[in-house]
This record gives structure tokens, C-alpha cells and sequence, in this order.
């Protein structure tokens, strides 16, 4: 079994950044894991405690306008690409991999993992607490309620 190894803190220099133009608003707390696969588009609010992980097989790629709101998750290791105008609520998770199935009487962990990308429309709406799973393409304006 390989040792455990940390991710780092997720704290960052915006230069290391993809993108990150000025217009930027990053709140007190949030992280950035891998910045450089992460491209923030103009005008982009990152909430308190938001953890943005660009992990280093693929690219977050958020578009202009968008809000992303306190404490929310996004695993980018499959690819997450964000539209403009997108709201995405307070504690919201985008997750783009999972453990397969390694058999019989094996924990989950164990299971190697899938990766499969999620692509999020132009003026889409997250509720609080949404989660989307991977491989999830959300059309323009979709709508996710709450939890």
C-alpha cells in the first residue's frame, strides 16, 4: 500500500493561475489545488471556503460572470467546463471521478478510479447543496434544485 500524500494547502499566487484576470473577487478561504489547469473567467465571485481543485489531468475551466458560492467543491480530475453567467449555490459539489467497483468483498477504495468530464451551460442555475455526479452535461439555463 503506497504511504498517504497531501494535496498542499491550496494556497496560491494568482500568476500561477491558467487565468485570473483582475476582476476577480476571491473571498477569505478559498483554496486553489493545481492552479495552473484552473481559468477563471471576467467578473468571477468565489465564496468563502470554496475549494477549487484543477488536479493535474485536466483543465476547470469557469467562464465570465459567474458566482460560485461559499464552501462550494469542484474536482476537476475528469475536466469540469463552466459557461457564463452560471450560479452555482453555497455548498454545491462537482465531482468528475469515482472509485469502480473492484469485486467481491473488496472496500471501494480499492477499485480503480473513472474519470468522465462535466460540462455546465451558459446560465445555469446550482441550488444550495446540488450535487453533480461525473459525466453530467447540464444545457443552457438548466435549473438544479437544492440538495
Amino acid at each position: 500500500m503506497k504511504p498517504p500524500r497531501s494535496h498542499g494547502s491550496g494556497e496560491f499566487h494568482a500568476a500561477a493561475l491558467r487565468a485570473y484576470p483582475a476582476s476577480v473577487i476571491w473571498e477569505a478561504g478559498a483554496l486553489i489545488f493545481h492552479p495552473e489547469n484552473v481559468t477563471l473567467g471576467e467578473r468571477v465571485y468565489v465564496g468563502h471556503h470554496a475549494i477549487l481543485k484543477g488536479y493535474y489531468l485536466n483543465q476547470l475551466v469557469i467562464g465570465d460572470d459567474c458566482w460560485i458560492g461559499q464552501g462550494a467543491f469542484l474536482h476537476a480530475g475528469g475536466g469540469i467546463a463552466i459557461g457564463r453567467r452560471v450560479g452555482i449555490g453555497p455548498n454545491v459539489t462537482i465531482l468528475t471521478s469515482q472509485h469502480r467497483d473492484p469485486g467481491r468483498e473488496r472496500p471501494i477504495m480499492d477499485g480503480e478510479l473513472d474519470f468522465a468530464p462535466v460540462e455546465i451551460g451558459d446560465g445555469c442555475d446550482l441550488g444550495a447543496g446540488a450535487i453533480v455526479l461525473p459525466g453530467v452535461r447540464l444545457g443552457v439555463g438548466v435549473q438544479v434544485g437544492a440538495g
